[in-house]
């Protein structure tokens, strides 16, 4: 389900969270899917339960995952989470393209790269 690497500088709550938020917004997770225990889940990871509850932690706060006291974390609506995902990734993107342009990088260029990428995901032209 989650997989860590230890070779990846980010700390290993974001990449919990990140696997989480993968998940649910590809579809694998439902909502209203119950996630394992943080104890459950530590153990098979073999990490600080600690970790586990601030990924859940943070999670919630960004709304991919509700907790019922007594019965556990579930995941909240998917269309909810990917939209919330999108709108941070196109936030990240407009932050970028104004860097990208600011270090002399002209918006034909910019355009044309981001239709390669299109054409390589299989995405459609904007």
């Amino acid at each position: 389900m989650i997989s860590i690497n230890y070779r990846d500088p980010r700390p290993i709550y974001e990449q919990v969270k990140d696997g989480f938020c993968r998940l649910m917004v590809a579809g694998v997770l439902d909502a209203g899917d119950k996630l394992p225990s943080v104890r459950e889940l530590a153990a098979e990871l073999a990490i600080n339960p600690n970790t586990i509850q601030r990924a859940y932690r943070e999670l919630e706060a960004e709304g991919y995952i509700y907790s019922i006291p007594g019965k556990g974390s579930f995941a909240s609506d998917t269309a909810s989470a990917r939209s919330q995902k999108l709108g941070g990734l196109l936030t990240e993107f407009d932050r970028l393209s104004r860097e990208i342009t600011s270090l002399g990088v002209s918006c034909d260029d910019l355009k044309a790269r981001l239709e390669q990428a299109c054409n390589n995901s299989g995405g459609e032209e904007a």
